[in-house]
């Protein structure tokens, strides 16, 4: 199993521990009640989606990841086309990061 598909079982996983917030509402919600771990955002969202969670995430500190496509995130949680998703978890967030980071195709910002 490849990494990339080790990061989507752990967005799976994350779900369905109810530790994810998915959408561009419920994700944002989630960075600004500081609830967020690491955001993760489709490589296929709009750019102005990815500027504002940039500029989210760097206010209030929270690591994002532009990652997979809209169909791939919201297949591995089990829903729709999803851009955007927050990880809640702190455990879960890392291990996501860390796969990540093996990964080494996504521009991860860590602030």
């Amino acid at each position: 199993m490849d990494n990339r598909q080790k990061v989507l079982n752990l967005i799976g996983l994350a779900t369905r521990a109810r530790k994810t917030a998915s959408g561009e509402f419920s994700t944002e919600k989630a960075v600004k009640s500081k609830k967020a771990c690491l955001v993760i955002v489709s490589e296929e969202a709009s750019a102005n989606t990815k500027k504002m969670f940039t500029n989210l995430c760097t206010y209030y500190k929270v690591p994002i990841c532009y990652f997979g496509g809209k169909e791939e995130l919201g297949h591995s949680m089990g829903k729709e086309m999803r851009a955007s998703l927050a990880v809640v978890d702190e455990g879960l967030a890392k291990a996501i990061m860390k796969q990540m980071n093996i990964i080494g195709g996504s521009e991860y910002e860590s602030k």
